[in-house]
């Protein structure tokens, strides 16, 4: 799928919606609970499909899921009962960076 940044995208399976923050530019498969995500006011948009069972770890409301090798970054707008993949690999949530030690 071509994405941009800036483009949101929504869950076929739950209610879960991301925003793209960073995007390689490459044809990569975005899923959520084993479905691909979908532009939510496009034909395809609704809850109509079916998670699968072993992808349902959840996405967390504000935080953000990011691969560094694939150079793809999302936040999460609304939260979910999916896993958030990228070509079929869960992606992690991102750290927070640590703040410099003040004396």
């Amino acid at each position: 799928m071509k994405l941009r940044v800036g483009q949101t995208l929504a869950s076929t399976v739950d209610a879960t919606t991301v925003i793209v923050v960073r995007w390689p530019g490459d044809d990569l498969e975005i899923t959520c609970g084993g479905a691909r995500m979908v532009d939510p006011r496009g034909p395809e948009a609704g809850t109509t499909g079916v998670a699968d069972p072993g992808q349902l770890g959840g996405s967390r409301l504000g935080k953000r899921y990011a691969d560094d090798e694939l150079g793809v970054e999302f936040l999460c707008t609304k939260a979910g009962e999916g896993t958030l993949a990228v070509n079929g690999s869960p992606l992690p949530v991102k750290d927070a960076k640590p703040l410099p030690a003040s004396d």
